[in-house]
């Protein structure tokens, strides 16, 4: 039997890629994993309460081993942290091992998401509102260059998910 196929959902915070994920999921009959919903699960703690208790580099570490060691049954999509591509040659990971989809979206689309909540986000945590589009650019321009490297590039907003299917079966069978 042909190992498990993997795609990977990247993207800045705030540009939907667990909502993204579940739907592509559903509409290709495969399993659902939240990189996030893993790490917290696994640790007994929510990602703001580990950035919190223990920091960022030692939750990069963990999300790192935790992506790694995913061990799927099935055809399965998994959406990723905002930064997971950025650390620890995770993109080159996912790169080898499955599909990675890119949902890009605007600075400004992304302000307009986030906005109403910041502590729900450890990096956003404290930020004043007036300095969050400014964050989000300055994040934005250096993680895109982690980001642009998937295979597939969408634009995160109104994302048509029966296109997408679309695009991946014909990955998938070329």
């Amino acid at each position: 039997m042909p190992p498990c196929k993997r795609i990977y959902i990247v993207g800045f915070m705030g540009s939907g890629k667990s909502t993204a994920g579940k739907k592509l999921a559903v509409g290709l009959g495969w399993s659902f994993i939240d990189l996030d919903k893993k790490i917290e699960k696994t640790v007994g703690k929510t990602i703001t309460e580990i950035f919190s208790d223990s920091g960022e580099e030692f939750f990069r570490k963990l999300e790192s081993e935790t992506l790694r060691s995913i061990d799927i049954q099935r055809d399965s999509v998994i959406s990723v942290g905002g930064g997971t591509p950025c650390f620890s040659d995770n993109m080159d990971f996912m790169n080898n091992t499955g599909i990675v989809i890119y949902l890009k979206m605007t600075p400004q689309q992304l302000k307009s998401r986030l906005s109403g909540e910041p502590d729900a986000r450890p990096l956003l945590k404290g930020l004043e509102e007036n300095d969050l589009h400014q964050y989000i650019e300055k994040k934005l321009l250096e993680r895109e260059k982690y980001y642009n490297q998937a295979l597939v590039i969408v634009n995160g907003t109104n994302l048509n998910i029966k296109k997408l299917i679309d695009k991946v079966n014909v990955l998938l069978q070329g």
